[in-house]
């Protein structure tokens, strides 16, 4: 069989122009990066939207294993499925992260014969959007600095600083360091701290704007530090919101490019859902809305992480209402959830699906309580039995959830036109009456408790000192009526990555908190989440190489 960038290299693309000629964009209306990648202008919405919005369907998944789920290849082949049935649909994704590319979870242009193109330049530097909002954010650290060095007219508490460094990769060494060591000159010796560029806030801001005007606002929202007397400190504060905006006005337009089978996708944006909010841009979701009948985007992680940001930030935030869910589940994963080893995934074990496929249940309770209809969808692999379908086929039409497996990877849209056609059923026989699982009006620790016993199944909460202290100065400042965006271990519905399944007689964690005031919500972390994750021991690093031709091997 072959791999997927050898599959992705076999592609026959379209230029992009005429990709987006299908969908009424002319060429007027793209910033061609070379011949498969385009940038879409700022005119091209102001012509398109007071069209109607078409359907949203979310796609989603369990809780990752080692054994893969298969979130991106089922949202590709489901776009390209549509297109088999006549349909005009477009996709909406997030853009990969260098760190995983080079760790250990691979890209994100989707897998086998669901992927977008071209591969390569999506999953390495793609149109640049990563580096410049790397470089926004830490000019936004250097002119913090300086300000100090040059005076520090603004009173900034050195021991205040929130503002940390970033960058696209995993590198854990770089999570807690000393700067300014060395002259005077060399700047004031503090610690300081980087995330990965992915958790940074300006990320979220990138991807939670409507346009220059609203970006350069929430810009200008970014709390740096506190000053002596315990106020905020903003960027706006430090005259850092014009450079800043100047880094980020390309990077703030959605990126197209194609699916192999020539199906339009806006790849804009890269939030983590582990420790941001997991969600391709508004900019993207909202003009992809306008230029096709059924839009698929998905979320991050498992739906307990990107599905609940989705609906809790971004779908408030934004305005969007969701049509349908599609969740995604593996029988190895079941298995996996129910107690079998990775070793022995591939043999049937009809007990070990019974007791892992209540993760599979929670996903589908927490996805009703808001209001959107489910189908829930299977990756095929040839070790599944037709025993294990026809239980976890049952099993989910006895919770009213449609039922569809999905061959996507292999057969590309082909494989997907029956879970196609249960979407399309859904949508035209099911109506949606979403609603976010929280108001407003609640309390920061009242919207943390909803999540954790409503989403995660938790007993209860508990908080540590710093993080106690955190939610109730951010709510004395004003921030009480921000969403929260929880930072959880994707590998569990607790704080735990260690309890699989469905895990009960559990309390969630919160070891601290602070206030994203650009982006709009509060970030709450638990358990031992990292905002700056490490390379694994062998990392994929290891097998990546290009040859003299320059084609890329090892990257996937």
């Amino acid at each position: 069989m072959k791999t997927d960038i050898q599959i992705a290299q076999e592609a026959k693309m379209l230029p992009i122009k005429e990709v987006a000629a299908s969908y009424g964009i002319t060429e007027d209306d793209l910033e061609l990066y070379g011949k498969y990648k385009a940038k879409i202008t700022d005119e091209l919405w102001e012509q398109v939207k007071d069209r109607p919005d078409g359907k949203l369907v979310l796609v989603t998944a369990i809780n990752p294993t080692p054994a893969g789920e298969g979130k991106t290849t089922t949202s590709v082949g489901l776009g390209q499925a549509f297109a088999k049935l006549n349909k005009k649909a477009i996709i909406a994704l997030r853009e990969p992260s260098l760190g995983p590319c080079f760790g250990i979870k691979g890209g994100a242009a989707g897998g086998g014969y669901a992927q977008v193109v071209p591969m390569e330049d999506l999953n390495l530097h793609f149109t640049g959007d990563f580096h410049a909002i790397t470089s926004a954010n830490n000019l936004l650290a250097a002119l913090l600095d300086n300000h100090i060095q040059q005076g520090n007219a603004l009173g900034i508490d050195t021991r205040q600083i929130l503002w940390k460094r970033c960058l696209d990769m995993n590198d854990r060494v770089l999570r807690n360091v000393v700067v300014g060591l060395g002259a005077k000159a060399d700047g004031v010796v503090r610690e300081d701290h980087f995330v990965i560029t992915v958790a940074s806030e300006i990320m979220a801001i990138l991807c939670l704007a409507n346009d220059m005007k609203d970006l350069k606002e929430r810009l200008g929202r970014i709390i740096v530090a506190y000053n002596y007397a315990g106020e905020p400190v903003t960027a706006a504060q430090l005259n850092a919101v014009g450079s800043m905006a100047a880094l980020l006005k390309d990077a703030l337009k959605p990126n197209l490019i194609q699916t192999l089978e020539h199906t339009g996708a806006l790849v804009h944006g890269g939030p983590f859902a582990n420790i941001a909010h997991g969600c391709n841009s508004v900019r993207a979701t909202r003009t992809a809305l306008k230029l096709a009948d059924i839009t698929v985007t998905e979320a991050g992680f498992g739906a307990d992480l990107g599905a609940e940001k989705f609906f809790d930030i971004k779908c408030r935030m934004a305005g969007l209402k969701p049509d349908a869910v599609v969740l995604v589940a593996t029988v190895r994963a079941l298995k996996y959830n129910g107690g079998v080893p990775k070793t022995e995934l591939a043999e049937e074990n009809l007990e070990a699906l019974q007791k892992g496929i209540v993760n599979l249940e929670k996903h589908i309770e927490n996805l009703q309580k808001f209001g959107v209809p489910v189908v829930v969808t299977l990756n095929s692999f040839t070790t599944d039995t037709e025993a294990e379908y026809a239980y976890i086929k049952k099993f989910c039409e006895d919770r009213n959830c449609e039922f569809a497996l999905s061959e996507v990877w292999a057969k590309g849209g082909e494989g997907g036109v029956a879970l196609a056609q249960k979407v399309l059923e859904t949508l035209e026989k099911k109506e949606s009456h979403f609603a976010p699982i929280y108001k407003d009006e609640l309390s920061l620790t009242d919207k943390v408790a909803t999540v954790a016993k409503e989403i995660y199944g938790a007993d209860g909460v508990t908080y540590a000192p710093a993080a106690a202290k955190a939610l109730k100065k951010a709510e004395e400042m004003g921030f009480g009526n921000l969403p929260v965006c929880m930072a959880k271990t994707q590998y569990s519905l607790s704080d735990d990555q260690t309890k699989l399944g469905r895990p009960q007689g559990f309390t969630i964690n919160v070891r601290d908190a602070y206030v994203s005031a650009g982006a709009g919500f509060v970030v709450v972390l638990t358990g031992a989440i990292m905002t700056m994750p490490g390379l694994p021991k062998k990392p994929a690093a290891d097998s990546i190489d290009v040859n003299e031709d320059g084609v890329i091997t090892g990257l996937f």
